[in-house]
This record gives C-alpha cells, structure tokens and sequence, in this order.
C-alpha cells in the first residue's frame, strides 16, 4: 500500500487507516526507537512506539491527512519522542544522584545529546526538521529538499547557516 493510499484510508477510515499505517511501518518506527532509546526498557520503547503512531494520528488528523511523505513525518515525531523519554530519564536520573551524592551530575554523552536536541528545537521551522532528516534519519539533501519543496542549495545553506547558530547557542549554554 502507498502512501496516498494510507493516506486516503486514513482520511475515509481513520481507525482502519491508523491500523494499516502501523502494519507497514511499525517495523521502521522500532528500529528508531530501539536505536535512541538504547539501553532504556523495554516497555518505555513499546510505549514510545505506540505515542509516535498516536502523534502521527494526531498530525494527520490536523492537516487534514495531506501529509507528503509517511515514513518521514513518522521518523521526526519519533526522534522527537525519544528526545522527550530521554530528558525525563535524565531528569529523573539527576533527581537520584543529587539526593544520593549531594552534588552536580557531570556532562554525560546523553546530556550532550539532550541539549542538542533542545538547540535544533530552538532553531524552528523547517531548520529542526531539516537537521532531523540529514543528521538523524540521514536523508540527502536533494531528498529533503523534495519533501520540503525547497531547492537543494537553499536546504544546504540552511544547515550551513544552522550548524553556526547551533554552535553558538551550544557554546552560551542556550
């Protein structure tokens, strides 16, 4: 089934649309999750899965299911996700150590990783999803700039321009 197809189901159907939506792509949707959520439970990666196809629902519903590519609005609501799953183990994570150590929490790689997110987030639209689909999905240029309907050249200066902002606002704390 296309997209479109899913697409249109979905618009027709949207509990059946929903259900063939996860058929095709929930394989896709775990392999993301399982990915950036290494090293959590289980069950928060079962959980994850499921809030990324509600989201999904959610998105779709909202602009009326004309949505240009399926497997990419599910791959940023996903990084997405795991993003919000990670900031709330590491939060949780620093209320413990701080209550059994008394002090700070070094910079670990997964705060790094925290705080980039938030920094692309602060970047805005279409920049975010840009940096998304070429740095975390690992889209090319000319296929973000399809589904942006956006020229290629402009798509790379936006992550030129981009990686400038996101390295100043990094080196400022945000």
């Amino acid at each position: 089934m296309t997209d479109n197809e899913l697409l249109s189901l979905m618009a027709e159907d949207p509990q059946e649309g929903l259900s063939a939506v996860i058929g095709k792509y929930s394989a896709y949707v775990m392999k993301i999750v399982r990915i950036k959520l290494n090293g959590c439970p289980q069950e928060d990666m079962e959980e994850a899965a499921s809030d990324v196809f509600m989201g999904f629902f959610r998105s779709a519903q909202e602009c009326g299911c004309k949505v240009r590519s399926v497997k990419a609005l599910l791959a940023v609501i996903a990084v997405r996700r795991c993003a919000d799953i990670l900031k709330e183990h590491l939060r949780h994570a620093g209320k413990v150590a701080e209550e059994d150590a008394g002090n700070e929490l070094s910079e670990s790689p997964d705060t790094q990783r925290i705080e980039l997110l938030d920094a692309l987030h602060k970047l805005g639209e279409p920049d975010c999803s840009i940096f998304l689909r070429k740095y975390f999905i690992g889209q090319k240029s000319s296929e973000i700039a399809a589904d942006l309907s956006m020229k290629t050249n402009t798509v790379d200066k936006r992550i030129s321009r981009g990686l400038a902002r996101l390295k100043e606002m990094l080196k400022e704390g945000m």
